[in-house]
C-alpha cells in the first residue's frame, strides 16, 4: 500500500465568501462552511484513513471535526499548515488592497515567492514551514491515507513544491475553492497527482455558492 495525501481547504467563512484576504485572523465557519464539513465526512467515512494533521485554525479545526468524529480519530495539530499571513491586507477586500497598497500588491501578484503582502508572509517561507509537516508525515508512515486540513494559499504552495511547479506560480497554477479535495500519491517516481480540488462530495447548491 502506498501513501496518499489528501488536502482538504476548510469549508466557507464570510471572507471566503466576500473575496477577502483571511490569513491570520480566524473568522468561523459559515452555516453552508458547516454543511460542506458534512458532506466530506459523509462522502468519506468509510476511507480506511490513517492519521488527520490540521492547521489549528478554527475554521480548520471546525472542517475537520465531522469527519474525526465519524472516524473516532483525534486531530494531530500543525503551526506549519496554517495559513499565509497577510500583514496589513488581513480582513480587507481585493478591491481595497489594490488601492491602499497598490504597489506591493501589484509585486505581490506578480511573484509572491518572493514579495510579500505588506507585513505579511512570503510564499517560499510558507513552503518551508508546511513541507516540514509533509517530511514528518513521510517519516512516520510509510503507507496509508492522511486528511490534511489546511488553506487556500497554503494547500496549493504544498501541492506546487511537491509537484515540481514555481511556488511563485501557486496563485495562477492550481484551483483551490472551499470544501476541495486535492490527492497526492507517493509512488516508485516521486508524488503523482491523482485529484486537484475535487468537490464531487458536494451537492450542486454548495458547489455554485459565490466566492473563493
Amino acid at each position: 500500500m502506498s501513501l496518499k495525501l489528501y488536502f482538504l481547504r476548510h469549508g466557507q467563512t464570510e471572507c471566503s465568501r466576500n473575496n477577502a484576504f483571511c490569513g491570520s485572523i480566524d473568522p468561523e465557519l459559515t452555516p453552508s462552511g458547516v454543511e460542506m464539513a458534512h458532506a466530506l465526512a459523509a462522502a468519506y467515512r468509510t476511507t480506511p484513513w490513517t492519521a488527520i494533521f490540521s492547521s489549528p485554525m478554527q475554521r480548520t479545526v471546525a472542517t475537520a471535526q465531522p469527519i474525526r468524529e465519524a472516524i473516532g480519530m483525534d486531530l494531530q495539530l500543525r503551526d506549519g499548515l496554517k495559513e499565509i499571513n497577510y500583514g496589513k491586507w488581513e480582513g480587507k477586500s481585493v478591491e481595497t488592497v489594490s488601492q491602499e497598497y497598490h504597489d506591493d500588491y501589484i509585486r505581490w501578484t506578480a511573484d509572491p515567492a518572493w514579495y510579500p503582502p505588506t507585513g505579511g508572509e512570503l510564499a517560499v517561507a510558507i513552503a518551508a514551514r508546511a513541507m516540514l509537516v509533509i517530511e514528518e508525515i513521510k517519516q512516520r508512515y510509510s503507507s496509508g491515507n492522511i486528511l490534511i486540513v489546511s488553506h487556500k494559499a497554503t494547500i496549493r504552495i504544498m501541492l506546487c513544491s511537491l509537484l515540481g511547479i514555481d511556488v511563485g506560480r501557486f496563485r495562477y497554477r492550481l484551483g483551490c475553492p472551499v470544501g476541495s479535495i486535492s490527492i497526492i500519491e507517493f509512488g516508485s517516481h516521486g508524488p503523482l497527482l491523482h485529484a486537484l480540488a475535487d468537490r464531487t462530495h458536494l451537492d450542486e447548491r454548495l458547489r455554485s455558492l459565490p466566492g473563493t
